[in-house]
């Protein structure tokens, strides 16, 4: 297999992203990314003209229940086990 993507193309861009990668991780990263490339080489090989496009994999669609109220706890009630509570709401520590 030739690469197609140099070592100094992959150092390119792990300066940009910051990563701190010696020669040997770029070798093995170019080596890697070149398999990649020609994985994608070969889909864009396939005749896809009949495959209809798609977003997601799985035919997933939102789920909505009937928007109905529901007794909740009074304030009284939600507040009856906060370690600290004042004027009807919860009191926390300060963070900063």
């Amino acid at each position: 297999m030739t690469n197609k993507i140099s070592i100094e193309d992959v150092r390119h861009v792990a300066t940009l992203a910051r990563l701190g990668l010696d020669d040997a991780q770029l070798a093995v990263m170019a080596g890697e990314l070149d398999t990649i490339i020609e994985s994608i080489g070969k889909i864009s090989d396939l005749d896809l003209d009949d495959v209809v496009p798609t977003t997601h994999a799985l035919k997933i669609v939102n789920v909505f229940g009937d928007d109905v109220p529901h007794a909740s706890l009074t304030p009284e009630q939600a507040l009856a086990n906060a370690p600290d509570a004042q004027d009807g709401l919860f009191r926390v520590p300060r963070m900063l």
